[in-house]
């Protein structure tokens, strides 16, 4: 008996320390970020605690283990618990978009470094729009089973906390992010030792920790410095968010790069492609050709040609003062050694990859540029970024058209799971199917379409009924925090009416975002939000960056014209804009404002979060919203062009903003048909849920990503590494005869002549090129026929064939071709590029040689 009892007894211990480890497995990977089937399992453990935090690590690590042994003693909640088990095995072992229209690719993983990461409210390492980027494409890759790993960096503290005072003022808080608190867990080596990796700094290496976050499919891995190993002076560097002066950045980044890149490293992981978000994370490029260097021992300059193949940049700025820039000492001192004992090149040449002019020494050290220099791709974040990016970089690649600057677009998307409401889920689950992030999107909008009006309505007053809700009591603790008066306290827990139509704008309060463009005239905007047949009420949030005073000033203004005009019942302004705010905001309102100086928002993301929500745009043609809008969806700001810092243009674009309101918003939505609801309001609706959503998902960012970008640069990867770099040896070849004899070449006579192509044919123009190559080869250059586009059109670009050439380098080569006769044989000119099999040209040879 006694050992029947035993074995029963060590059985049930050994369940239940496996149903212990389940729960433990489900709450440290963030899947239930987006995916909540696990929630009421949460919410049995804690009520609570869940409706506070609702983060299940919190909950896990809160919760006693009497608590945990009760629950798991009853049925219901161990069977709801093996069939999340069920569904998480099943989910991660089901084919994959990527595996199935990718089957024996030759990507096998994508680094994805960026410097914040905005994934849940429970791991607080972001700002804003760039982490929000950089969560969200994460999350799509885990749906998508693209083969990505974050890197990143633990903050000690994070971004500052917002509070405002009973005076207007904003005040920062920075509270602590104790690991044990957040769903990560340390990374630890084949011996079970905690990994910690050592980074060259002056004085005394630089010693970091590193962590493990779980993300669906995938992992983020993050590093920080609060190792009791350092020097006090070191441990803080990853205390904040782009915290501290430009040294404290530099030290960021290169944890961040070189560290980032060691830890893969030192995980086995071999990455064919590193994909840079944003040019923070740089110095990984130089540090992959350092590990190259070392497998290999190759040269540096061999090792760059090698795996800059495999290097993409994306860009987020969209002005010049907006990348990081670093005075040449300061990165002589921080990696001075580095170059000149692990890359073995001198600091000059480290400095040139950071410059325009590589010789000009007191011209700062430029992080974009450095990703440009030692990538094989370059991309702006929506179309219209792409433009103004191509502009920006024009500097490096001089004589060169602006159209042909070696920069693309992926307009970015968002996580549409990690936004949508319980009650827009089940319209879209209803219509589209509850995979439907998880392959193509593109007929998606179909099945929306074919939704009957009513739902949407009803779907868009539920939403708008619950953010009401959630604004009172949050704006009820806000103003007891901040030292409100009871009355004040006590009227919070009425204000705003789920019926009327509600406004949002939340975003960095900086000068260029304009929010207080309705401010401009107070009178008006008090006007329009009291109408009794048809009022609004707007709800604001947002953080001003802590030094910026004229951000914080515009804060103030808002809360003194709330005052001022007794607005308390009809304009909120919400403190401490985080994730679990903007979740809130984003699925409740009606109207979502964003009032940009075009064009400094480079895309924007926050108004594709309403779409999935059926949220409206009422924006500013800047960034995403130039490809997204048409009258059927939405409204449109501005006249689609520049307009510098013009104080006229912000009051005629604030006249615009009122007129759209009062003539347009306010009366579609609350003209109302005999079954009470506004036809032509739904109809917009549903025509943003159908059209955009789909569009402006993540889902389609991190597809266009992998087929454009990903793929590629895996297999010029794969070629040029090859035969231990046999082809990125040739490169190295290519471009120092490039180098050495571009100088000498010469365009010679140039002849043309004008004739029908065959009789009764179209005419053409026939030229024949002079090229006198020196000591190049004619193997090493393309020559051809240019032209601008005809009415803004496209560039028309023909190559010419050769067709007889110089003897010994001496001598002229002759090329030729035929181009179209319906334009002057003046508007064509002839020139020269550098050109070489899988040579991506202008990135990796900037020359261009025009006939005079």
């Amino acid at each position: 008996m006694s050992n029947s009892y035993g074995t029963s007894a060590c059985s049930h211990e050994s369940t239940q320390l496996d149903e212990f480890k389940a729960l433990r497995e489900l709450a440290l990977n963030l899947r239930w970020s987006w995916n909540h089937e696990a929630d009421a399992v949460w919410k049995q453990l804690d009520p609570v605690l869940w409706e506070q935090t609702s983060n299940p690590w919190i909950v896990l690590q809160t919760v006693s283990s009497d608590k945990l042994k009760e629950q798991l003693g009853i049925p219901a909640f161990r069977a709801a618990l093996e069939e999340l088990l069920k569904k998480r095995d099943a989910a991660e072992a089901a084919d994959s978009w990527f595996s199935s229209a990718y089957a024996g690719s030759p990507l096998k993983t994508v680094a994805y470094f960026s410097m914040e990461f905005m994934l849940s409210e429970a791991l607080p390492i972001y700002v804003g729009g760039l982490g929000n980027v950089a969560g969200d494409q994460l999350k799509s890759a885990s749906d998508l089973g693209v083969p990505v790993v974050g890197i990143g960096l633990l903050y000690q503290q994070g971004y500052f906390r917002q509070m405002i005072d009973r005076n207007g003022e904003q005040r920062d808080y920075y509270p602590y992010n104790d690991p044990g608190q957040l769903p990560i867990t340390p990374l630890r080596g084949t011996n079970g030792d905690w990994l910690r990796l050592e980074v060259p700094f002056p004085g005394r290496p630089l010693w970091l920790r590193t962590w493990q976050v779980q993300v669906g499919r995938l992992k983020l891995l993050l590093l920080d410095s609060n190792d009791a190993g350092n020097l006090p002076l070191y441990r803080g560097i990853t205390a904040e968010v782009y915290g501290g002066d430009n040294e404290m950045r530099i030290k960021q980044e290169i944890v961040l790069g070189i560290g980032g890149w060691r830890l893969l490293e030192a995980l086995g992981i071999e990455p064919e492609v590193c994909h840079l978000n944003e040019g923070h994370a740089a110095f990984a490029v130089l540090e992959r050709a350092r590990s190259q260097m070392e497998k290999t021992g190759q040269s540096f300059e061999e090792a760059l040609a090698i795996t800059r193949a495999g290097n993409i940049f994306t860009s987020h700025t969209a002005v010049a003062a907006g990348f990081d820039h670093f005075d040449p000492g300061l990165v002589a001192w921080y990696l001075g050694d580095y170059a000149t004992k692990k890359l073995h090149i001198s600091v000059a040449d480290l400095l040139a990859f950071g410059r325009q002019y590589p010789n000009e020494p007191t011209e700062p050290f430029n992080m974009a540029y450095l990703a440009i220099h030692c990538s094989g791709a370059v991309n702006g974040v929506s179309k219209l970024h792409g433009r103004v990016s191509r502009h920006l970089f024009e500097p490096l690649f001089w004589r060169w058209p602006t159209e042909e600057v070696p920069v693309g677009h992926v307009t970015n998307g968002v996580h549409m799971p990690s936004w949508d409401s319980a009650a827009s889920d089940a319209l879209w689950t209803a219509a589209c199917g509850k995979g439907r992030w998880q392959g193509e999107t593109e007929e998606l909008h179909k099945d929306m379409l074919s939704v009957p009006e009513a739902q949407v309505w009803q779907m868009r007053s539920t939403m708008r009924a619950a953010l009401v809700e959630y604004i009172r009591v949050r704006l009820t603790e806000q103003l007891a925090a901040s030292g409100a008066s009871s009355q004040a306290i006590e009227g919070a827990k009425s204000v705003f009416d789920p019926h009327t139509l509600t406004l949002g704008f939340a975003r960095r309060f900086v000068p260029y975002k304009r929010p207080d463009l309705l401010l401009m005239d107070p009178g008006r905007l008090a006007r329009l939000l009291t109408d009794t047949a048809h009022p609004v009420q707007l709800v604001i949030a947002g953080k001003a960056p802590p030094a910026d005073q004229a951000g914080i000033d515009l804060i103030r203004r808002w809360i003194q014209f709330i005052q001022q005009w007794n607005m308390e019942k009809h304009v909120i302004f919400l403190s401490d804009y985080d994730m679990l705010l903007a979740e809130h905001l984003v699925q409740g309102v009606d109207v979502w404002l964003n009032t940009p100086q075009r064009p400094w928002e480079a895309s924007g993301t926050s108004g594709m979060k309403v779409l999935v929500n059926g949220g409206l745009n009422l924006s500013e043609l800047d960034g995403w919203w130039v490809e997204a809008y048409q009258p059927g969806v939405g409204w449109a700001l501005g006249d689609g062009n520049e307009h510098g810092n013009d104080p006229g243009w912000d009051l005629h674009e604030a006249e615009s903003l009122f007129q759209i309101l009062e003539e347009e918003v306010i009366p579609t939505f609350y003209n109302r048909n005999a079954e009470g609801f506004p036809t032509a309001w739904v109809d917009k609706v549903k025509r943003s849920l159908a059209m955009l959503t789909p569009y402006f998902s993540a889902n389609r960012t991190v597809r266009e990503y992998t087929d454009r970008f990903y793929v590629p640069a895996a297999r010029a990867y794969r070629e040029r590494s090859a035969d231990n770099g046999a082809a990125g040896k040739r490169i190295v070849q290519w471009k120092r005869a490039i180098d050495l004899g571009w100088a000498h070449l010469r365009f010679g006579e140039v002849k043309v002549r004008t004739e029908k192509d065959m009789p009764g044919g179209e005419d053409k123009h026939t030229f024949e090129v002079q090229l006198s190559l020196g000591d190049i080869s004619p193997d090493m250059v393309r020559v051809e026929l240019f032209a601008r586009g005809i009415d803004e059109g496209s560039l028309f670009r023909q190559q010419l064939d050769m067709i007889s050439s110089a003897t010994a380098g001496k001598g002229m080569t002759l090329y030729g071709g035929k181009v179209p006769g319906n334009r002057p044989a003046a508007d064509y000119t002839a020139r020269v590029l550098p050109w070489f099999p899988g040579a991506s040209v202008p990135l990796e040879a900037t020359q261009i040689l025009w006939q005079r």
